[in-house]
């Protein structure tokens, strides 16, 4: 098994605890009781900051540790998807590591499969398969 460093490790959790309904209704639970305490402190600048520093330091904290936890997960599904690509006899190896291109390569390699897509279509409407390597 894979040694994960601490930080990684905190994310991963700290993503998949937070991703519970049960986090979502304690959170619910915390605004209503604050929205019940608002006639006992008069609604009042400090009660209004409660919430708002509250929740402007959780969401602060939360957006990195999943934004760390969806780059992890986007390079993993890349990889996988990379290894399909490469393991395919037939596949295009060019297409490896293509989310590395800038944008106007992909716009061509993105051209090239929408017209792939358009003939595949029309040979469709006439009856005809829409499988197989189109460069035979």
């Amino acid at each position: 098994m894979v040694q994960q460093n601490l930080f990684t490790q905190f994310a991963k959790n700290t993503a998949a605890i937070c991703g519970r309904s049960s986090v979502f209704a304690g959170a619910f639970g915390i605004i209503c009781l604050w929205l019940l305490t608002g006639p006992y402190f008069h609604f009042s600048d400090t009660w209004q900051l409660v919430i708002n520093t509250g929740t402007s330091i959780m969401s602060f904290l939360i957006v990195f540790l999943i934004q760390n936890t969806q780059n992890r997960d986007t390079e993993a599904i890349q990889l996988k998807l990379d290894e399909l690509i490469r393991a395919t006899q037939g596949a295009h190896n060019a297409l490896l590591d293509l989310e590395e291109l800038e944008q106007e390569h992909l716009h061509i390699f993105k051209n090239k499969y929408l017209a792939l897509a358009k003939t595949a279509r029309e040979q469709l409407q006439l009856g005809q398969l829409d499988t197989g390597t189109p460069e035979v």
